[in-house]
């Protein structure tokens, strides 16, 4: 019996920040990922273990290039948001996407204009659907 597969781990602060860092740039050795890293300056051999982390967890590739490793995001930005939003999701409104949006109206994250378009942007959403929905695939 092979034991359950557990949903993705979401990622930690640091790992986020070094894959914004690889979505931004692409391909790139530690050096250069380090030399672009926001906030307190880490040294080499953290941000090296961080992407070696990453790599084990699937999230990035590495291709030895000379001698050192070049590393690349193996997800992308909008799927980890996707992930991340999914979590949140689950954990704080028990699945109701209906609860996370009204949370947001709740304490004025969305005003009027925001609703406005986010209702336009389902109704764009609801037409394609029903349009690409006729046309066999």
């Amino acid at each position: 019996m092979s034991p359950t597969r557990k949903p993705p781990q979401q990622l930690t602060r640091l790992e986020l920040q070094i894959m914004k860092v690889l979505w931004d740039i692409g391909p790139a050795p530690v050096q250069a990922v380090q030399a672009r890293l926001s906030g307190e300056k880490l040294a080499y051999t953290t941000v090296q273990t961080m992407l070696n982390v990453l790599h084990r967890k699937g999230r990035v590739k590495r291709v030895l290039r000379g001698k050192a490793y070049i590393y690349a995001p193996l997800i992308s930005r909008e799927k980890v948001a996707s992930q991340a939003i999914s979590d949140l999701i689950d954990r704080l409104f028990g699945g109701s996407v209906e609860g996370l949006v009204m949370s947001l109206v709740k304490t004025r994250k969305l005003d009027a204009k925001k609703i406005q378009e986010l209702s336009d942007l389902v109704d764009a959403c609801l037409t394609g659907e029903q349009e690409g929905g006729r046309g066999g695939d």
